[in-house]
């Protein structure tokens, strides 16, 4: 049994050397990257038993993604291999001040978008403790709000990552969806952003998490809010990190995931809610010191961060 298994598709990730810019770029650094193998990854580099369940192509850029993945410790034993599709490719153009991260998706006709809920064996699914999957794949498309619509009937517990994508569909439909698995959902994680453009909720954050209770009434609600930190309505409180880091922004983009991946194997692992908080803040703070989607991450670095040391570790 896993304690863990989530769905969704990898992308081969493109980036831009910073500060350079997509019109003058002369290199692209290659990292693979998918909101849900992201969690998948840091859970198991953290001791989870983890898969991911999606599809990848036959050739050797599907290989890498099965090969980077197991090397992080997450089963690939339910991805489905497709002969003459092709793995999803996304373009990365870092920033700087006051230019913002642009990134630009060409997967039109991906290995991902050929998976269909008959080529899953769902009983892995069942059997998990826990599934996590996104607000990106249902809006990919209608045979993929299938399978995300199958994972909340099948699965005895469901991790849901709004991960809103103005790119992939308009605000109104990701609500619509949103608000139909909500009430089934164990555990709902947002951007502050994306409480505001899909949910329209202003306000301070316990507002913005009574409103969403409302919703999602079975649910730990964390709201993520950047360089603000993060709330987390579990047990009828308000939890906020008590540990502060100071990040040296290296890789901004996977920090969502990496907080989402602390969090939950802080709680699949028995912690209190102050822990959990106080873990997901660090992983976060620690992937954004590192480059690529994967928070790159041990307990140990977890427990040295929270514990403020050491500056240097011989």
């Amino acid at each position: 049994m896993h304690d863990l298994i989530t769905l969704g598709e990898v992308l081969l990730r493109l980036a831009v050397p910073s500060p350079a810019r997509f019109e003058s770029a002369r290199a692209l650094d290659v990292q693979i990257g998918g909101a849900e193998a992201n969690v998948a990854a840091a859970c198991a580099r953290l001791g989870l038993r983890t898969a991911w369940i999606s599809a990848l192509p036959d050739n050797p850029w599907g290989e890498r993604v099965r090969r980077e993945l197991t090397g992080h410790g997450v089963d690939c034993a339910y991805v489905k291999i497709l002969p003459g599709t092709r793995l999803g490719v996304y373009f990365l153009e870092y920033g700087v001040p006051p230019r913002p991260v642009q990134v630009l998706y060409d997967r039109r006709d991906s290995a991902f978008s050929h998976l269909t809920p008959e080529a899953i064996d769902w009983e892995p699914v069942r059997r998990a403790r826990l599934v996590h999957v996104s607000g990106i794949t249902p809006a990919l498309g209608r045979q993929a709000r299938m399978l995300v619509e199958r994972i909340f009937d099948e699965a005895p517990a469901v991790s849901f990552d709004i991960n809103y994508r103005s790119t992939l569909w308009a605000p109104a439909e990701a609500r619509a969806f949103a608000e139909a698995v909500l009430p089934r959902a164990r555990f709902v994680f947002l951007g502050r952003t994306e409480a505001q453009t899909v949910f329209g909720l202003e306000g301070g954050a316990e507002d913005v998490l009574s409103t969403l209770a409302s919703r999602a009434p079975k649910a730990t609600i964390a709201l993520l809010q950047g360089a603000d930190g993060s709330a987390v309505l579990d047990g009828g409180r308000v939890w906020c990190p008590t540990v502060q880091h100071t990040v040296q922004m290296v890789d901004p983009i996977g920090a969502g995931d990496a907080y989402v991946g602390g969090y939950l194997w802080a709680t699949l692992g028995g912690r209190t809610s102050q822990e959990a908080v106080n873990i997901a803040a660090t992983v976060a703070a620690l992937k954004c010191s590192t480059w690529g989607d994967v928070a790159l991450i041990s307990a140990r670095d977890v427990e040295d961060a929270i514990a403020g040391g050491p500056d240097i570790r011989r």
